[in-house]
């Protein structure tokens, strides 16, 4: 085997004690990116925990095939994991971001084509069913699969070599390579990576309709349209004799009251 250069990082360093543990702190860091996005919605909109649960795992899921996929593939040949890592990842972050997209398109166009109302994304029903979120769950995972398996073939084109030595050549120690592919580069991108992915299959907010005395579902606007179109009807039926009686009684009690008589005592 062909000796790895010096400045890239060794065989296996990916896995190694210390990125481990940078691969956990960007876990962490990551998925509070989710928590603070859920904080930001308005609270009319905001989802309960259970269902930000539903929808975050979803990524969780996908994310941990993509890492560990990126980290598998990366330490198949003699060149530097980390810059293979890398380079996996950027092509995830930007030609995967267009294939994830797509595949979430088609997905939700295929099931509510066929209509097969849990498996819309964002769609538990009413309680949340687990089993809703598990078929979803496994849709995703299908796209990441798909999404992996194209960036794996845009890899097999050559010319990657030389991007790798342009990207991290110039750095000189493993440890701080490692840092910047496993925890720097890849926290900036997931954090927008998923804002936006959360953003697509999360179920988009819907005003609540109301429920009139007959049970007929009416929304606000329809029952905004209904008022102005009866404010603005010409046949209004009044009874003008009552109309008549109640401004004379007006005008009867405005005369009944009594002025106020002085009297001049000597």
């Amino acid at each position: 085997a062909a000796p790895r250069p010096a400045h890239g990082c060794g065989s296996g360093a990916l896995l190694g004690r210390f990125g481990v543990l940078l691969q956990a702190l960007l876990a962490l860091c990551a998925f509070s990116t989710l928590m603070l996005k859920r904080f930001k919605e308005p609270k009319a909109e905001r989802r309960p925990w259970r269902i930000w649960f539903y929808d975050t795992s979803k990524q969780a899921i996908g994310a941990l095939f993509i890492h560990f996929a990126n980290v598998f593939l990366s330490d198949l040949t003699e060149e530097d994991p980390c810059s293979l890592y890398l380079i996996n990842f950027i092509l995830d972050a930007t030609l995967g971001m267009l294939l994830i997209w797509l595949g979430v398109k088609v997905v939700s166009w295929i099931v509510q084509h066929k209509k097969y109302t849990y498996l819309v994304f964002g769609e538990y029903g009413d309680p949340p069913q687990a089993a809703a979120w598990i078929g979803q769950c496994i849709l995703y995972l299908l796209i990441m699969v798909f999404e992996k398996t194209v960036i794996s073939l845009v890899l097999l084109i050559p010319g990657w070599t030389k991007l790798q030595q342009i990207l991290l050549g110039y750095i000189p120690s493993p440890q701080l390579e490692l840092v910047l592919v496993m925890f720097v580069v890849p926290f900036i991108v997931n954090a927008i990576m998923f804002w936006v992915v959360d953003s697509l299959i999360m179920r988009k907010y819907k005003q609540k309709d109301t429920l009139d005395i007959n049970g007929s579902t009416e929304t606000p606007r329809a029952r905004r349209t209904e008022e102005s179109q009866v404010l603005l009807s010409p046949d209004m039926d009044f009874d003008q004799s009552e109309s008549d009686q109640d401004i004379s009684g007006l005008r009867g009690t405005n005369q009944k009251v009594k002025q106020p008589s002085y009297q001049v005592v000597i």
